[in-house]
């Protein structure tokens, strides 16, 4: 088997940029296989995902994948550097992607990779220049950023790469390549018309986030998504199966944050420099999200930082279940495919005898004998349990059990 395209998304949901992107990149590498990645039920900026991951599995299927794998919820609500670790790690253990794709504001490679390789290697002069510039007191992505523009000069090639997400997370990708000697060949295909956050709409593409805003204010947005993608919005509608934000689990947020102790909330990843003792405080003197979120974000922990200590402390991940993460290379979860996703998982199983395939959850866990995965699967399915409290309708657990896989 050969031409295997994959890229890694949150499809959150699957729009006409998306079905854009996935047509360009099968053009480009002229690859006869599909593989999707994507985000579960909770995402990376530190939010809930619109609908389930299985309804995102089906409209990646339906818009032309074969083959859907879910990325564990460790990785997928991380930071940049390990939601992308966390995909190439899967990606790479699967021994038959060809091509990984994936989208930039730059639409360019090279100045990428160039960055990729200098943030790998990480010289003692650039180590130094970030380390000056957290002094002063701002987030990390932001003082390393700085730093690389010292130690690169005022290139504004590089200086553009730099300022927009979907540049940085392609920077993450290469970089990952990288760390794992990887044989899958990159490519970027250039994000046009809509950047990740814009709220404009321009030739039928908006943004994942206008068209989560659009459903917010009940605006029709069929222009902008695939048929298939619409029915199924609608049919999540209808079922009372829409999330639109993290506020929707403000109180359990709560809940969770005065339940535990200083020590717990300091053992949460991301948390540093004693903002336990702010988090907890606005905990206890906040029954908003809103209100929580701006008594603990500084100039150093910013929003989207914010939510994700809050998405930890939900979930039950701690800084312990997240260093575990870093050091494993994960299962491959099938969330659907059609006919040629059959072909692939027969490909990787022939390909990679060692690679834990899971078609079934219940086989997995109770037959694994590998607790790192195990606490990692744990951490999926804990997930979906607290993401189907937010239903309006049968709010009911264990979906990653019952759940039938999504086939075309």
């Amino acid at each position: 088997m050969s031409g295997i395209l994959a890229i890694i998304s949150e499809y959150n949901p699957f729009h006409n940029g998306h079905l854009k992107h996935l047509t360009f990149s099968k053009q480009l590498t002229k690859a006869d296989f599909s593989i999707a990645i994507i985000s579960g039920n909770f995402v990376q900026r530190g939010d809930a995902s619109l609908v389930d991951k299985w309804t995102k599995a089906e409209m990646a299927l339906q818009a032309g994948f074969d083959i859907v794998l879910e990325l564990p919820t460790i990785y997928a609500i991380s930071s940049a550097e390990n939601f992308a670790e966390g995909a190439v790690k899967i990606l790479n253990s699967l021994g038959i992607v060809d091509y990984l794709s994936f989208g930039s504001e730059l639409g360019e490679l090279e100045p990428l990779n160039n960055l990729a390789h200098l943030l790998y290697k990480e010289p003692k002069e650039l180590s130094f220049l970030i380390h000056q510039h957290l002094k002063t007191g701002i987030s990390y992505p932001r003082a390393r950023e700085m730093a690389l523009m010292d130690f690169l000069g005022e290139n504004a090639l590089y200086k553009q790469a730099l300022n927009s997400p979907n540049n940085i997370l392609g920077i993450e990708y290469l970089k990952a390549l990288k760390k794992y000697k990887s044989s899958i060949k990159p490519i970027t295909i250039k994000r046009e018309y809509s950047d990740h956050n814009s709220t404009t709409i321009k030739q039928g593409i908006a943004s994942s986030t206008a068209i989560r805003n659009l459903l917010q204010k009940k605006k029709n947005i069929h222009t902008l998504v695939p048929f298939e993608t619409y029915e199924l919005l609608e049919k999540q509608k209808q079922d009372g199966k829409i999330i639109p934000h993290l506020a929707v689990f403000e109180k359990e947020i709560i809940y969770c944050l005065r339940r535990m102790t200083l020590p717990e909330i300091a053992a949460l990843p991301d948390v540093s420099e004693g903002l336990e003792n702010k988090i907890k405080l606005a905990a206890n003197h906040c029954n908003h999200l809103t209100d929580l979120i701006d008594h603990i974000k500084s100039k150093r922990f910013t929003t989207t930082r914010i939510q994700r200590i809050l998405l930890y402390a939900l979930l039950n991940i701690s800084q312990k279940d997240m260093n575990i993460a870093k050091r494993i290379t994960p299962y491959v979860r099938v969330l659907g495919f059609n006919k040629h996703g059959k072909k692939i998982i027969s490909a990787i199983a022939k390909q990679n005898p060692k690679a834990h395939i899971i078609i079934s959850v219940k086989k997995f866990m109770e037959s694994t004998t590998d607790n790192h995965l195990r606490n990692l699967l744990s951490k999926d399915i804990f997930a979906t349990n607290v993401y189907t409290l937010g239903y309006q309708n049968e709010p009911i657990a264990n979906l990653d059990y019952t759940h039938k896989i999504i086939e075309i």
